[in-house]
């Protein structure tokens, strides 16, 4: 006696939509997630939320450079890793603009974040022809708690586009296995018929040649998303390895190269090995004990990382996830397996165009799992896992791309129940079954929504916080301050925001010189007559300039405002 998802005809796992049907209720209600989704991102935008801080004012000025052509910089400013993506998409924003703003550096993750929205939906009735289930997921993803806006908002480097080009990989990798040359068409309506990429040659090497560039492109942005590149070009070499050898390979590797030729570049030129300073980045030199990269990876890691947690923490009953992934991790895994092995027809089990092979399908959703798994354990295995569990968790972000892959035997299950065979004749173990599905369908939701009506509860703090700074930038520029030496997180925010009207050189709590990640404002900032210093009011840098006033009384001049320390030498 086995247990399993109840027993359908064959192809019932790809999508059954009939020629010219219309998507009603659910594509209007599908529509409007998508719009309550922007919209809700678009707010947090215009109220300066979620709230901004250097490293994502350092993009900010490696943005400004580009628009002003003073510089194309190949990674964020300090290190030899995190490609520039964001700054390149902001630069043209800031030139119409006429300069640089905190709005106009995130526009552009706003509309990649879209772009995730519209794929994702995409790629969920390609896996699995079902619009309801594809209205479950796009609600999901339409939710943002305090970690999930700061992954597709804050232009920090590589987390606002991982997620669009990891769906879309997905997607070409679907598109391109379902319509390989040679395979019998269930549209064409005549046997021997070919299918639509096969007829329209040119269409399928355009998008053998988008899934190589964006392949490309990821390896160079963030290598955080690579297990979904190796799942999703896995599905290809299983279902297309012929093509492979011939000008499809070819093409997929000449955009490849292109996609990831700043890195190439900047790696043969300098011979720096940019894999060094990723793995450095990860923690791999640093030290995390065993339980606590576990406590990290594991229990605390899945609710903040896709946002089932309030901000900066999950409180004991938000960690029901932790339990609840591994488990969708294990059914997802099996489930798609198990439709894969079962032998499927030539082509796709149904007309239309969303109409995917079973069998493609399950692989997909197989590589979804796979990356998902792989993603997970390479954070828990890391030691930003241990020592900063709470912020490190971004390094989770890809997981919302196997969404639809982790939901659906649940999905399926709220539906149809379990096989027969498993329950008996009086159908309890179906109910019951059922019942515990719907219940994590609703508690996810539930949990999701909870997360993120605490994360819009912190938009007046954050609003007030930018307000604070924005005044703190005018009353330098009121008293004629050019030059000034604050903490790391105050510096880069600083210049940024007085479109480097202010430069900025970074100190430690003890005065001495701290991490410029950009040199030439430090240069500049020494060969300065009498730079002023800036610290947050109640900080250790301000108690230790408070005490280098009572030492030397008149040595500098105090100008206070709310929030804000600001010393003048005399």
């Amino acid at each position: 006696m086995t247990v399993g998802v109840r027993e359908q005809p064959r192809g019932a796992d790809s999508p059954r939509p009939r020629p010219g049907a219309r998507p009603g209720l659910v594509g209007w209600l599908t529509g409007l997630a998508v719009l309550a989704g922007v919209g809700y991102r678009l707010w947090l935008l215009l109220h300066a939320a979620p709230p901004t801080n250097s490293d994502e004012a350092t993009m900010g000025l490696a943005a400004l450079h580009i628009a002003r052509g003073e510089g194309f910089p190949v990674w964020f400013y300090g290190q030899q890793y995190m490609g520039t993506l964001e700054a390149y998409l902001a630069a043209p924003v800031f030139a119409l603009a006429g300069g640089p703003s905190l709005l106009g550096l995130r526009l552009p993750t706003l509309a990649l974040y879209a772009l995730f929205l519209l794929l994702a939906w995409r790629l969920t009735l390609r896996l699995t022809g079902d619009r309801w289930f594809g209205l479950l997921v796009v609600t999901l993803l339409a939710l943002g708690s305090d970690r999930i806006v700061k992954n597709q908002l804050i232009a920090g480097g590589g987390y606002p586009e991982m997620n669009a080009a990891g769906a879309a990989l997905a997607l070409l990798a679907v598109d391109l296995a379902t319509g390989r040359p040679g395979r019998r068409s269930a549209d064409a309506g005549r046997p021997g018929g070919r299918t639509a990429d096969a007829a329209r040659p040119g269409r399928r090497l355009a998008r053998w040649g988008a899934w190589g560039f964006l392949a490309g492109l990821m390896l160079w942005v963030d290598p955080l998303v690579l297990p979904y590149v190796a799942a999703t070009g896995a599905v290809l070499v299983v279902f297309c390895r012929r093509e492979l050898w011939g000008a499809a390979g070819a093409l997929l590797g000449a955009a490849a190269a292109l996609g990831a030729a700043p890195l190439l570049l900047h790696s043969l030129l300098t011979g720096r090995n940019p894999l060094h300073a990723v793995l450095a980045a990860s923690g791999a030199n640093a030290s995390a004990g065993w339980p606590d990269r576990l406590h990290g990876g594991l229990v605390l890691g899945p609710g903040l990382g896709m946002g089932f947690c309030a901000p900066g923490q999950c409180a004991t009953w938000q960690l029901w996830w932790a339990l609840a992934l591994p488990l969708l991790l294990a059914i997802g895994a099996a489930t798609a397996w198990r439709a894969l092995r079962i032998p499927g027809p030539a082509g796709p089990a149904a007309v239309g165009p969303d109409a995917v092979s079973p069998r493609v399908a399950a692989a997909a959703r197989l590589a979804l799992v796979l990356a998902a798994v792989a993603t997970l354990g390479a954070y828990t295995v890391s030691s930003s896992a241990g020592l900063t569990p709470v912020e490190s968790s971004r390094y989770l972000s890809c997981l919302l791309i196997s969404l639809p892959a982790l939901l659906w035997p649940v999905w399926t299950v709220a539906r149809h129940g379990l096989r027969p065979a498993a329950i008996g004749r009086r159908g309890v173990g179906s109910t019951l079954a059922r019942s515990v599905a719907v219940v994590l369908l609703a508690a996810t939701l539930g949990t999701a929504a909870h997360a993120t009506w605490r994360a819009a509860e912190t938009v007046p703090a954050t609003q007030a916080a930018e307000a604070r700074h924005t005044e703190l930038v005018g009353t330098l520029q009121q008293l004629g301050v050019r030059h000034v030496r604050a903490g790391y997180w105050t510096c880069n925010r600083l210049t940024f925001a007085s479109a480097e009207q202010v430069v900025c050189a970074v100190v430690d709590d003890t005065l001495r010189p701290g991490f410029d990640r950009y040199p030439a404002y430090r240069r500049e900032v020494d060969s300065a007559a009498a730079p002023a210093w800036v610290a947050p009011a109640g900080s250790p840098l301000a108690e230790v300039l408070d005490e280098r006033q009572r030492v030397a009384p008149g040595s500098l001049d105090l100008v206070t405002i709310e929030g804000w320390r600001i010393y003048l030498p005399r």
